[in-house]
């Protein structure tokens, strides 16, 4: 019998507990509990370096920790952090997912929340979530969630449908007119907003591109402008939903940058 082997993260010591003590008396699932995002990434890591790893994770949605840089699996956890999910602020469930997308691309996710939510359901499937199951429910429906994204199925409660297709729907047009308007910016200003990306302030976007601080300040404006966002802030989270990645730094350091 081929066991399925899974890791429940919940900062609610007692509901993390009792569902996997559920999930245990599976015959077939090995289940191990997290109480936070830290704690589960360091759980994850030591089973795939021990040839064991989880096959599926169900997050809390509303993780409460502090967020650790993911590392890429194999590298140390002091290198540089990766895009997704960005520096400062919580790590919540989706966040989590978003960064083991990368880190562990043989596990299935699903969220676990407390209510309904057509958006941030729609956010959790694109970061790369299997599923998005409400904490009440059966255990037998939760068992045949884990078992279908183990069939690369998706899984969403019926009456979150409508609500996600939507959102999905639109933040495809959203991502649309972004990238329509970064079409809209000349070489030089796609040079000068990946270095905004990166976190570059004025003076080091300068040096890297061998400018005047007021002439790179022109090309800020500009691309603001054309953007039709009144903030480097805006400016990025625009710059992202379109794809545009950060340019290379090639040693030099990006000072942080929390995105929206």
């Amino acid at each position: 019998m081929q066991r399925i082997r899974v890791l429940v993260v919940d900062d609610h010591r007692i509901f993390a507990e009792s569902l996997a003590a559920a999930l245990a008396a599976e015959v077939d699932v090995d289940v191990a509990a997290a109480g936070s995002a830290p704690a589960a990434l360091r759980t994850l890591d030591r089973a795939a370096s021990d040839g064991r790893r989880f096959d599926v994770l169900l997050a809390d949605a509303d993780l409460a920790a502090p967020l650790l840089a993911v590392p890429a699996q194999g590298t140390a956890r002091d290198g540089a952090p990766r895009e997704s999910p960005p520096r400062g602020g919580p790590m919540d469930g989706i966040a989590l997912v978003s960064g083991l997308r990368t880190s562990h691309p043989y596990l299935r996710t699903v969220v676990l929340a407390d209510r309904d939510d057509p958006r941030r359901a729609a956010a959790a499937l694109q970061a790369g979530a299997s599923g998005w199951v409400a904490k009440d429910s059966s255990l037998s429906r939760l068992l045949a969630v884990i078992r279908g994204v183990l069939r690369d199925e998706t899984h969403l409660p019926p009456a979150l449908l409508t609500g996600v297709l939507r959102e999905l729907t639109a933040a495809r047009k959203h991502r649309t007119e972004s990238e329509r308007l970064v079409e809209s910016l000349t070489p030089r200003e796609r040079e000068v907003l990946r270095c905004m990306v990166a976190g570059l302030g004025r003076k080091a976007v300068a040096e890297r591109l061998f400018l005047s601080p007021h002439t790179v300040r022109t090309h800020m404006q500009n691309v603001l402008g054309k953007l039709g966002v009144h903030s480097t802030l805006a400016a990025v989270a625009l710059a992202r939903r379109a794809g545009v990645g950060p340019a290379e730094l090639e040693g030099a350091a990006a000072g942080p940058l929390t995105v929206p």
